[in-house]
């Protein structure tokens, strides 16, 4: 039997002895706690308006935790919000998390910077790694959460700076429903939703989520469009037994838009409009399959256990012309297209008790998770001219003639990676004080072939990562806290598509999250929070100035601290409110960098604040600010992406009981900004005044 077939047979096995174990268990221990829960249960209502606050802590935990016991920063943007701002993909979405930044990702994925540590794989689906590079739509999105912090022990490699979540929709049993939406804005963009949720029979219930949505906005030939289809299905196999089962298929094309270069160290201005590529070449495409499958058991009032299994398969291509330099008077551009094809496999059991044994009370977690990652990856150069050159130089102008090009193979390979984990965390509740403990084993297993050179490399790492977190709560609505945790991430990179000779054998690159904070929730609808952190970067890779060698001597830090504010103050009035300071920079010299530079796209100050205040049952209005300090466009700290202050407005009509109507305005005053980058030569201009006029049908 083969080591990843053998490992997929322990982890069904886990699934198979955890009903025994947890029987066995709960004829031994005394009687359960009752779950703890300070803000109140959370009753999802469709037709029925909630707050932008949220009490479930349990995908920190993996433990029915309430979020004000969580020890770590966690910031929530509720469904309620995604509506009322009038987004639709991920990425949007986080403009509004402080402490985030984003990257531009090459103009054809997700990517962003959480506390200074940028990350292309750091995303999850209820839990579930979903580490592809492509662009999420929320439309199959019930919420969205970001973890801050190290986040190993519950989600693994990776995750130094944090980790997003998104929780999906789930077929209700209760809750027969008909929605639909659609929105156009002033750039004749679209966007078309429907969500459907039927109780098929006693105990089953079926919903069907899908979208249609083109894109468009004021550079000059960007356009693109997004197809996707979520049906769910959620059974009850008996009176403690629940499965849910899920199918996505996301289908996203569109054109890279690479930006504008910089010069003199800012973006280029005056060439906000202007496409620094290939209108024939230059496109995007992804079709993305996600199978989940996630089964629920209660064994008793002190026992429960769940596993999922999730397979994803990602066939993504991206083409692009895009600019590497400017004196003012030309532009040098050069291009190359990649393919990538991807199956992931993920299977995990948790096992969950909550019981008390000596006036202590307990939360245990054990659990287990098996992954494979199969990936095949290319990459083809452009050659342009007679002589093939690698790059080209055309007159600067507001609309770029670029030359013919051929395409030349340049790298191509080929990766298997294995994974598997054993985790168990205790949580202990001795009244005023809780104690959260835990270790989490990751064996990570990674072969890769070059096929242009024949290089075959291949790396075993083992880790152990511990996660230790103080709460102290003065009374049930307060807690104050203290935590350490650890992540590490292997020296292939976070998408692990091949290894070199270097790679192959250096340790992985560690993380460290130092972290004191508070949480204190005046009311059910009401949730304040604050935390200091420090978070160190080691084992980063530097050449040694007297052997010309690669070792591992590179550290960065960054420290900061941040406020937020979520809820209901008054009635009627909802907000989400955040602040966060961050000062990063390079502590010993890397290939980052030398020590002393600050770290890339990491802002001083960032603000984001979204709030909405009905006057009355029919009619409301939306507001919200994005500010961030300026920052450094890359470590070479040789241009700056400048300050910026973005102000939305929204107005809101309940026409009838069904009938919805919104008009959001994005950059209100027309601000001049660069909001994100991909280097020193790829700055995305942000979208000038623009609004969009959306309807929303709710039986």
């Amino acid at each position: 039997m083969s080591p990843a077939r053998a490992r997929f047979v322990l982890l069904a096995g886990i699934a198979i002895v955890l009903p025994a174990a947890a029987h066995a268990a709960d004829e031994a221990t005394p009687a359960p706690v009752p779950q703890r829960d300070y803000l109140g249960e959370t009753i999802v209502v469709t037709g029925e308006r909630e707050t932008y606050v949220e009490s479930d802590g349990s995908t920190a935990m993996r433990t029915p935790t309430p979020l004000i016991d969580v020890p770590q920063a966690v910031t929530i943007i509720t469904s309620d919000q995604i509506e009322d701002q009038a987004v639709t993909q991920l990425g949007d979405a986080l403009r509004f998390v402080p402490g985030i930044s984003m990257e531009s990702g090459e103009g054809q994925r997700d990517e962003v910077f959480i506390r200074g540590q940028e990350t292309t794989a750091d995303f999850y689906l209820d839990g579930l790694r979903d580490d592809a590079q492509y662009f999420r739509s929320l439309y199959n999105v019930e919420r969205v959460e970001v973890l801050k912090g190290a986040n190993a022990l519950i989600f693994g490699r990776g995750a130094g700076g944090g980790a997003i979540n998104r929780v999906s929709k789930v077929a209700e049993f209760d809750m027969p429903m008909i929605g639909a939406s659609a929105q156009v804005d002033s750039f004749g963009a679209l966007a078309f939703t429907g969500d459907v949720n039927v109780a098929a029979a006693d105990g089953l219930a079926l919903r069907l989520n899908g979208t249609y949505e083109t894109f468009d906005n004021h550079r000059d030939v960007y356009e693109g469009r997004f197809f996707g289809l979520t049906p769910t299905l959620s059974a009850r196999l008996g009176p403690d037994t629940v499965l849910y089962a899920t199918y996505t298929y996301d289908d996203d094309r569109r054109v890279t838009d690479r930006g504008v270069p910089s010069l003199n160290g800012l973006p280029l201005m005056g060439f906000d409009e202007t496409f620094f590529g290939d209108a024939d070449f230059n496109d995007a495409t992804v079709q993305a399959h996600i199978a989940r499958t996630r089964i629920e058991h209660r064994f008793s009032d002190a026992w429960s256990a769940n596993a999922s299994v999730q397979f994803a398969d990602y066939d993504k291509y991206y083409g692009n012309v895009v600019p590497s330099s400017t004196n003012g008077t030309t532009v040098t551009l050069s291009g190359y297209e990649s393919t990538t094809d991807r199956q992931n496999l993920i299977g995990q059991a948790n096992l969950v008790g909550e019981f008390e044994t000596g006036g202590i009370g307990h939360t245990l977690l054990l659990g287990a998770e098996f992954t494979t990652s199969d990936t095949d990856a290319t990459r083809n150069q452009a050659r342009f001219g007679a002589n093939g050159a690698t790059s080209f130089t055309v007159p600067l102008a507001e609309q770029i003639a670029v030359p013919a090009f051929t395409l030349v193979p340049q790298r191509a390979s080929t990766s298997d990676l294995t994974t598997f984990s054993a985790y168990v965390q205790e949580q202990l509740d001795l009244g005023v004080v809780q104690l959260v403990a835990g270790l989490r084993f990751d064996r990570f297993d990674l072969e890769s072939t070059d096929l242009v050179t024949g290089f075959t490399g291949a790396r075993v790492d083992e880790e152990v990562s511990p996660r230790f977190g103080v709460i102290v709560k003065p009374q049930e609505n307060l807690s104050l806290y203290a935590s350490y945790a650890e992540s590490f991430l292997p020296q292939s990179g976070d998408q692990f598509t091949t290894l070199d000779s270097i790679g192959e054998s250096l340790d992985p690159e560690q993380f460290e999250n130092l972290e004191l904070g508070v949480k204190w929730a005046p009311h059910r609808e009401l949730l304040l929070t604050g935390a200091v952190f420090q978070l160190t970067r080691s084992n980063t890779t530097s050449i040694d100035a007297a052997t010309g060698l690669t070792v591992l001597d590179g550290e960065s830090r960054v420290r900061g601290f941040e406020l937020g504010l979520a809820g209901e103050p008054v009635d009627g009035l909802s907000l989400n409110l955040g602040y966060t300071y961050l000062d990063g920079e390079i502590t010993e010299s890397s290939s980052a960098g030398p020590a002393g530079r600050t770290l890339q796209q990491v802002p001083e100050h960032s603000i984001a604040a979204w709030a909405r205040y009905d006057v009355t049952d029919r009619l409301g209005f939306g507001g919200g600010v994005i500010h961030q300090s300026d920052q450094f466009a890359s470590n070479s700290n040789a241009v700056v992406l400048p300050a910026y202050t973005r102000v939305d407005a929204a107005v809101y009509f309940e026409a009838t009981d069904t009938l919805s109507l919104q008009l959001n305005v994005e950059n209100l005053l027309d601000e001049t900004y660069y909001a994100s980058a991909h280097g020193d030569n790829n700055i995305q201009p942000g979208t000038p005044l623009n609004a969009s006029i959306g309807a929303r049908l709710r039986f």
